[in-house]
């Protein structure tokens, strides 16, 4: 049996939820039918406003140790995620997505179904991905042009189904990969990327 869980405010476990030692639950949560939540793991955290919206976690999901979700975050049926994960409020992950280890998803985001996102990638506010993305390790993406001098609305990457992204490849703000696109390796995306395109290099350009 699991030690020291604390439920704070109105918290609901589907039938079969397992919860790990040293887990805290913030309500409102709604946590569905077989789900998996590992040790020292913080579910439905107060957003930075102090604000607290209804956190749902689907069923069939496998939430490993040190996760920490915030509150009004929405996560869809057989989502997993790798250890020490961090989603900010206001995000949406779809059915079946992977979320590697140290991975943070900032908030406001928008993640589609069956997406592969692999360890410490970064992903800001106001971002878009679609399906069937994947995502290397350590992919960074941004969403501030001019880092708040002067300051200016955010606005992250826009990558459209099934794009491919490598491995430590960064992504300006407001660039659009799109759908079949494919990014190399350590890549640094200034512009926008054309459907079933190839880019690489520094900055990116089609190969």
């Amino acid at each position: 049996m699991a030690q020291y869980v604390v439920k704070l405010g109105e918290v609901m476990l589907g039938e079969g939820v397992q919860l790990g030692d040293f887990v805290k639950l913030w309500g409102p949560l709604s946590v569905g039918v077989g789900t998996s939540i590992g040790d020292f793991s913080e579910i439905g955290h107060p957003a930075s406003h102090g604000e607290k919206a209804l956190t749902d976690i689907g069923d069939g999901c496998n939430l490993r140790a040190g996760a920490i979700v915030y509150s009004g975050v929405r996560i869809s049926s057989g989502v997993t995620f790798g250890h020490r994960v961090m989603i900010r409020e206001e995000t949406e992950i779809g059915e079946g997505t992977l979320v590697g280890s140290y991975t943070v998803i900032d908030g406001k985001v928008k993640v589609g179904k069956n997406v592969r996102i692999e360890t410490g990638v970064y992903i800001p506010p106001y971002t878009v991905i679609e399906d069937d993305v994947f995502l290397g390790p350590y992919v960074i993406m941004t969403n501030d042009k001019h880092l708040l001098t002067p300051p200016e609305p955010l606005v992250g990457p826009h990558v459209r189904k099934g794009a491919r992204v490598g491995a430590g490849a960064v992504l300006l703000p407001g660039v659009v990969i799109g759908e079949g696109a494919r990014v190399g390796a350590g890549a640094v995306v200034t512009r926008d990327v054309k459907p079933g395109e190839t880019v690489v290099g520094v900055p990116a350009r089609p190969m």
